[in-house]
């Protein structure tokens, strides 16, 4: 085997440069201070300048703010308008923008910690609408979950799994985030959810977003809620809770239909029935089908298992209204790369506050990445909107590149066959 070396200033990572180019393109830096203001006079740093180091950093595969100056502070360098910071200035300016966490007493004499960080909430949903990914006076549909985040933290608390970590809440739109209130992982996600949508849904109003439907799994059951979400959708999907009186009601229904979900034969129906002892009635939804192990239940006395979701759509058939309450599956994907590709599972900072600010810029950065693909995807055939980040990485930000100078001007030289200048 032999081998040569070079001393050319040749670095590996040339999808870099199309990326920041996007980014300064969309004026993201200046919208960033406009939210987030300026730093002392004396920094060399912006808020915009260590924001992008941070989705730089992950887009180029690295994983904690150390990787920048181990591994990718040489190809960072060859980058125009990209000024590379420490990682010790990355973890200092993330957690000066920390905001005091909220302290709740619960009438049992427990402490809810709670988490809200507006400013970087106002921040994310303008970029989605600067990226136009959301559109005001436009109509969408809204999922709201919350996923423990396990994590040995200084401040985090142990939840109902017995583990300690963080409980955040997460609204969504379709693929995009657009509101995040962290929480304690000893918080059940029934206490202040109601409050917690009242602020995403207010967030969406002001920039003028409209809901059509809002979904949500059995967390979001109790009466409280439900008026929230009511109030601010015009149809809202809500797994139930079994409860006694439903469950007599359902026993007693003669006529179910048979119906293709999936791959599978499920049996359905439609019930009326007033939840909370209130004076409201809804529409439920109802699924049964036989369990793999045969035994009776003893609510129902038969070996089915059943499923109900609360509705206020009237017109859609029980098929249609399981279907689409199915494909909030897609939206808990969310969780799985925000954990494993976007530094969710490896949090930096040891107290609740600062690692919310952590998760927005990375949230953010998630948003800023789904854009990417769209734009790319449109010009080059080599990248599609379905790639996870692993993917999109070794298919197109890493390529060997150098900045020459000819003619009076920079040339960015690709070493490479694929399609890149098409994206020009």
């Amino acid at each position: 085997m032999k081998i040569t070396t070079t001393t050319e200033n040749i670095s590996a990572y040339g999808g870099l440069n199309f990326i920041s180019e996007i980014f300064n393109n969309l004026e993201f830096s200046s919208l960033i201070e406009k939210h987030l203001g300026q730093r002392p006079l004396q920094s060399e740093f912006s808020y915009s300048d260590v924001i992008k180091n941070l989705w730089m950093l992950f887009l180029a595969g690295g994983d904690c703010a150390e990787d920048i100056e181990q591994h990718l502070k040489s190809d960072f360098l060859q980058i125009p308008n990209l000024k590379v910071c420490s990682p010790d200035t990355i973890g200092r300016v993330l957690k000066s923008l920390a905001q005091q966490k909220e302290v709740h007493i619960s009438d049992t004499g427990i402490e809810h910690e709670f988490s809200t960080h507006e400013n970087l909430n106002v921040l994310n949903l303008e970029m989605l609408l600067k990226t136009k990914v959301l559109a005001p006076k436009q109509s969408y549909d809204f999922d709201f979950d919350h996923q423990f985040i396990p994590c040995e933290k200084y401040d985090s608390k142990k939840s109902y799994k017995m583990k300690r970590g963080y409980f955040p809440g997460v609204s969504t739109i379709g693929k995009y985030i657009v509101h995040i209130e962290n929480r304690n992982g000893n918080t059940n996600v029934k206490y202040k959810q109601a409050d917690t949508l009242k602020s995403s849904y207010s967030l969406l109003k002001s920039k003028n977003i409209k809901i059509n439907r809002s979904r949500m799994d059995c967390g979001s059951f109790s009466k409280d809620i439900i008026d929230v979400v009511e109030k601010n959708s015009n149809l809202l999907y809500i797994r139930a809770q079994r409860c006694a009186e439903l469950s007599c009601q359902i026993r007693a229904v003669k006529n179910w239909k048979t119906v293709r979900i999936g791959l599978f034969d499920i049996e359905v129906c439609s019930v009326k029935y007033t939840p909370f002892k209130g004076d409201k009635t809804y529409r439920y939804v109802v699924s049964r089908e036989r369990n793999k192990t045969g035994q009776t239940d003893i609510e129902y006395q038969d070996n089915f298992i059943y499923r109900a979701i609360l509705t206020t759509d009237t017109d859609s058939s029980d098929q249609e209204v399981i279907e689409y309450y199915n494909q909030r599956g897609a939206a808990e994907k969310i969780f799985d790369e925000m954990n494993n590709d976007f530094g969710w599972k490896k949090l930096p900072f040891s107290f609740l506050e600062q690692n919310t600010v952590f998760m927005m810029v990375m949230a953010m950065c998630r948003n800023f990445f789904l854009h990417l693909l769209t734009v790319f995807s449109e010009k080059v055939s080599f990248v599609k909107t379905t790639y996870r980040l692993k993917k999109f990485i070794f298919r197109f930000v890493v390529v060997p590149f150098k900045w020459i100078y000819h003619s009076r001007q920079n040339i960015l030289k690709l070493y490479t066959k694929k399609e890149y200048p098409l994206l020009i």
